[in-house]
């Protein structure tokens, strides 16, 4: 099955979430009801120190699985053939615990309001059973102009 990456931006070259970035996360995200959830399993390149995941690919993971709810959302919302492009406007990563390097990570995102053009989505990874990271942030679609605009 396709993820929701691989669908609409398979030539997308996001550290985080870019099919066509052979060095990058590469995550791959799928809609499962009103979440988006991914599994990831990190590579001992990303560890931070022995044994745990660098706080910034937590921040990475958080940050792209994030933006692809609020696509997706929004898509959704404006009932659209295709996602727009949308960016980060802010979010705020809580590292509640260490994440440890040798473990499948489930990464789950959920749109908790929205507009025609933003969303806010509450995401969270998990680890063993334990959730170790939090986010939320907001995520809005780019006009014309943007560096962005027609990424997909």
């Amino acid at each position: 099955m396709k993820s929701v990456q691989e669908t609409w931006a398979p030539q997308n070259r996001c550290f985080g979430c870019g099919p066509a970035n052979e060095k990058g996360l590469r995550i791959r995200s799928f809609e499962q009801g009103d979440e988006l959830v991914c599994e990831w399993t990190p590579e001992p390149h990303h560890v931070a120190f022995e044994g745990i995941v660098n706080g910034g690919i937590i921040g990475a993971l958080l940050d792209c699985h994030s933006n692809w709810a609020a696509t997706m959302h929004l898509m959704e919302r404006a009932n659209a053939d295709a996602p727009p492009c949308t960016v980060t406007a802010d979010f705020h990563v809580v590292l509640k615990r260490p994440t440890p390097i040798e473990a499948l990570l489930t990464i789950r995102a959920h749109v908790v309001e929205s507009t025609d053009d933003r969303a806010i989505v509450e995401a969270s990874i998990e680890a063993n059973g334990k959730t170790t990271a939090t986010c939320r942030g907001t995520f809005v679609a780019v006009k014309e102009g943007h560096p962005a605009f027609h990424r997909w």
